[in-house]
């Protein structure tokens, strides 16, 4: 692979995000939609250590960074879906889900399918506007002086 910090990096995320709902499930606080909100700090901390690494080995660009960023959350938000899914099944399949929507935002017929298909579309684009976030900072911080040089 190319870049291969991209991939270490979702990887990164997927266990984070993985560790943190288990940690949860089992502290009996799944049914908690306030503490779900703080997986997006861990995309966030994948995206950024991708980005700070591009920046140690002179990979300067813009755009370069930004879609580096984005890929990272990419995979980091394919490998929790897959993860859920697998979950899922295990916890009972659609009585399990059924406990998990009834206290989210997804109505009252839902299946693991559309369950998995809206978040994998949020987390994409949490990932998008994380990358591009993220990105505005470090032009700031660090890309700006440098082309000030």
């Amino acid at each position: 692979m190319k870049n291969n910090i991209e991939l270490k990096n979702g990887i990164v995320i997927f266990l984070g995000i993985g560790i943190f709902f288990l940690l949860m499930d089992f502290l009996g606080l799944a049914d908690k939609n306030y503490l779900r909100i703080l997986n997006a700090f861990i995309v966030l901390f994948g995206i950024n250590e991708t980005i700070k690494y591009n920046i140690r080995t002179d990979k300067s660009e813009y755009l370069y960074n930004l879609v580096s960023g984005f890929k990272t959350g990419v995979i980091g938000v394919f490998l929790g879906i897959v993860g859920l899914i697998i979950f899922i099944y295990i916890k009972g399949g659609e009585t399990y889900l059924d406990k998990l929507s009834d206290t989210f935002f997804f109505g009252e017929d839902n299946n693991i399918i559309k369950y998995c298909s809206i978040l994998f579309f949020e987390g994409i684009a949490s990932s998008l506007i994380g990358s591009f976030t993220l990105m505005q900072y470090w032009k700031d911080v660090v890309l700006k002086p440098k082309m000030n040089k």
